[in-house]
């Protein structure tokens, strides 16, 4: 592994999309994600599980739908607790949506479809650390294999709900340029490497498989515009971090901005990374990432 600047409790915590059709998206994201609503205003949805806010829905009826060679969200990642919370979601999938791909990824089992207005979502859940291969250089190995589907459904419970230790896992994010994202990651913002496959990197806080994806599979051109990821959110554990961390940036002439307990900066593809302490909007301590 390529070890960097964020210490291990880092988290992502929160993600804005910026949405046409708030209420069908709203209803998605409810009925077959299984996500509670935990707050509603004029403009805004947000939602969780277990009372813990992670995804808002920012109404954004005026944005145009993002263009096709634009960067932005490959996929949102909601991590699951178990292989039984799993098969309860490939059920609600599969009785009210279209799944678009199952996979094992060796560190984790996951499912894949795309929400009403294009954003890819992916439901997983995580093997046991302890079972996830990893190289000589400490690099976790993750691989994409068939999922065994009926498997996964055999023990689902028939809950409607995601159970209440679901949380934002990874963001996966699709760029123009791997290489000039990695610098921004990497070697100014401070996560480690832990896989390279041709055209994507893997990257993550600690010895997370990962917390940011990033790929160029599809040849994207410009910078993100249009609806989709707003933004998204690191959770560091203290203040010193996020100084550090603006001080990376301001040597690298990458320009920040003061937010509450933290910074919001942007990356070379224009997508907004916020970076702040819990203490910004939850009082509560750092969520423990393994549910085991």
């Amino acid at each position: 592994m390529t070890a960097g600047d964020l210490p291990a409790a880092t988290e992502l915590d929160r993600l804005s999309l910026s949405v046409g059709d708030r209420d069908r998206m709203t209803a998605f994201y409810r009925d077959t994600i299984g996500l509670a609503v935990l707050n509603r205003d004029e403009t805004r949805t947000v939602l969780g599980a277990g009372g813990d806010s992670f995804l808002e829905l920012r109404a954004a009826p005026e944005d145009p739908p993002r263009p096709a060679p634009t960067a932005g969200l490959f996929h949102v990642a909601i991590r699951v607790p178990s292989r039984r919370a799993l098969g309860d979601a490939l059920r609600r999938i599969r009785e009210q949506w279209e799944l678009d791909g199952a996979s094992d990824h060796h560190v984790s089992e996951a499912l894949y479809l795309t929400d009403p207005e294009g954003n890819g979502v992916e439901i997983y859940r995580d093997r046991n650390p302890k079972q996830w291969p990893t190289r000589d250089n400490g690099r976790v190995s993750m691989d994409t294999l068939p999922l065994n589907l009926d498997g996964v459904a055999a023990v689902a419970d028939g809950e409607d709900d995601a159970p209440p230790d679901t949380i934002l896992g990874h963001v996966h994010l699709e760029c123009t340029s791997v290489p000039a994202s990695k610098s921004f990651y990497v070697d100014v913002l401070g996560l480690g490497v832990r896989q390279e496959l041709d055209g994507a990197q893997f990257l993550a806080a600690g010895d997370y498989h990962h917390h940011i994806g990033l790929n160029e599979w599809q040849n994207r051109t410009n910078r993100a515009t249009g609806r989709g990821l707003a933004w998204y959110r690191l959770i560091v554990p203290d203040h010193e971090t996020v100084d550090a961390a603006r001080e990376r940036f301001r040597n690298a002439e990458i320009p920040t901005e003061n937010i509450d307990n933290g910074l919001s900066v942007t990356d070379p593809d224009g997508i907004q990374l916020r970076l702040q302490t819990r203490s910004s909007w939850h009082c509560h301590p750092l969520r423990v990432r393994a549910p085991w």
